[in-house]
């Protein structure tokens, strides 16, 4: 069993174009499609496809349409009542790939809710291989909710954590000196970026994106799993770094390609695969993800795992943790 939590679940509507976007012009769609979206209902989405039981946690009303989406699709989910609609997350996807969002920032969440959202989090984990943090936060919730919910987890239960977020939430992962960390984070280049303070550009390397994500391990992370756009993903755990470039594809929309690529990996990880194949699983998910349109997430019949390869960064680590992984 996988449990995700998502803080804040969307509606995800996507708008498709059949010529470039063009501000200030009218636009006819080519295709309107919504499923119910958020990134760790994303995640729970591709899992349960691979065959792997997963459980969608989150805040919803029984006749929000997230709820009666995953409701419809034959989702297994636990939903917080907390009396406020779900956000529209709106997608426009041009026919070379290009998507631009507009993300509503959701429905406010109070602290009795947060609590009730963490109590049913920490019944569902009971027993979990893994537990996925993933998204954004509603407005009035801490920045730093989900550190705390780290070290709760950690103390409490045996699931492994993995965290896919971003900028505040992000950062404070990292602000307690000595505080628990996630056994796994997935950052784009920005997000490392973010953690680092180095250029976001430079990051687009996969040597200088291991390098920094590096830092990362040395702070008690177990793994980073740094995807890279169009260029892959790499992986850097204490055993070593690798780098796995995407194969090639259209690109047709990145809707949820880094949920898949997170859940490609745990997916591996849960088959038993080494970490370059780990890697290998979430370069695959993530491109296929890539090539469907709209809000369509892969499945297995999706996946071109045999296009992707895994190639060790020995001059990424740091000669401390070089030292580590062959001893």
């Amino acid at each position: 069993m996988i449990v995700t939590l998502t803080a804040n679940p969307s509606v995800d509507r996507t708008v498709t174009l059949t010529e470039p976007l063009r501000r200030g012009q009218v636009h006819r769609a080519a295709n309107v499609t919504s499923q119910p979206g958020g990134k760790g209902v994303n995640v729970a989405r591709v899992l349960t496809s691979g065959g792997v039981s997963a459980l969608a946690v989150l805040p919803g009303t029984e006749d929000d349409p997230v709820v009666s989406g995953l409701r419809g699709a034959g989702m297994a989910f636990r939903a917080v009542p907390t009396g406020g609609a779900p956000r529209t997350n709106l997608t426009i996807a041009e026919i070379d790939g290009t998507t631009t969002k507009i993300n509503e920032p959701g429905h406010p969440l109070r602290a009795p809710e947060l609590d009730a959202l963490a109590g049913a989090l920490a019944e569902a984990a009971a027993g979990a291989s893994w537990v996925v943090l993933s998204g954004s936060l509603p407005p009035g919730v801490p920045v730093d909710w989900y550190a705390r919910l780290v070290g709760e987890l950690s103390a409490t239960g045996s699931a492994r954590i993995a965290v896919d977020t971003s900028e505040a939430p992000l950062l404070a992962l990292f602000d307690e000196p000595g505080s628990a960390a996630p056994d796994l984070i997935k950052p784009n280049s920005e997000e490392l970026a973010q953690l680092t303070g180095l250029d976001a550009v430079d990051l687009e390397n996969p040597t200088a994106a291991a390098q920094a994500a590096t830092s990362l391990i040395e702070h008690g992370v177990g793994a980073v799993l740094a995807t890279l756009g169009a260029a892959g993903a790499v992986l850097v755990t204490a055993e070593g770094a690798w780098f796995a470039g995407a194969p090639p594809i259209v690109a047709r929309s990145t809707v949820g390609a880094g949920d898949s690529a997170l859940a490609g990996y745990l997916l591996a990880d849960l088959a038993g695969l080494d970490p370059a194949d780990r890697l290998r699983a979430a370069v695959a998910y993530g491109s296929a993800a890539t090539a469907l349109p709209g809000t369509e997430l892969p499945g297995p019949a999706d996946i071109l795992l045999e296009a992707v390869m895994a190639h060790p960064l020995p001059d990424a680590l740091p000669k401390a943790l070089g030292d580590t992984a062959t001893s």
